[in-house]
């Protein structure tokens, strides 16, 4: 067994309450649409007035869907338990509470054979590759600083996708062979980790 730890790759985003869901989305979709070795129909989405690829395979949707509204609801409940009225949960340059705070992990996993002597063994995942989305969920309490909150949230998406792109163009050697006719030779986890303020 390889004792390897496997490549992780970590994006940064910043989005607001209203929304983090279509962010956390079409990035998930950005890596999924790089990293899911089927035949693919193009498609694309618009977030934020940026463009992104998007999977249109039922299954993939459906659970990018459901993720996301729990990782939502995950910021949610973390913001709601975070008790507001401590003067330690304040920033000190303004009145504002800490922002609530995510991730979201994407792992792309490898079915190894087991070899027993007599009997078949059940099949072993191994995660080849990790892609950690560390959202901030921001807040304004001002036209300006909602304008400027929109400014951060879409160069964060941009930055973020663009950094997919430039690692699944240059990262190719830890990616296991394809070693089944199945549809889909790698299985794939989401999994959510939430975190309170600051």
């Amino acid at each position: 067994m390889d004792s390897r730890k496997p490549p992780e790759f970590t994006l940064e985003l910043s989005a607001d309450r209203s929304n983090v869901k279509d962010v956390v989305k079409g990035l998930v979709h950005t890596v999924f649409f790089h990293r899911y070795f089927t035949p693919l129909t193009p498609a694309t989405h618009d977030v934020l007035d940026t463009t992104l690829p998007y999977v249109s395979e039922d299954d993939i949707e459906s659970l990018i869907e459901t993720r996301a509204t729990a990782f939502v609801r995950s910021l949610d409940t973390a913001t709601s338990t975070t008790p507001h009225t401590s003067p330690s949960h304040y920033n000190s340059k303004s009145a504002a509470p800490s922002p609530s705070r995510g991730t979201l992990s994407i792992k792309f996993l490898e079915r190894k054979r087991r070899k027993g002597w007599f009997i078949a063994k059940a099949d072993e995942e191994t995660v080849w590759e990790t892609w950690l989305i560390d959202v901030t969920l921001t807040s304004a309490r001002s036209e300006p600083e909602a304008a400027r909150n929109r400014r951060v949230m879409e160069r964060s998406l941009q930055e973020a996708a663009m950094r997919v792109v430039e690692v699944v163009d240059g990262e190719k050697g830890h990616i296991p062979p394809i070693t089944t006719n199945e549809s889909n030779p790698f299985p794939y986890q989401i999994v959510i980790h939430p975190r309170g303020g600051g």
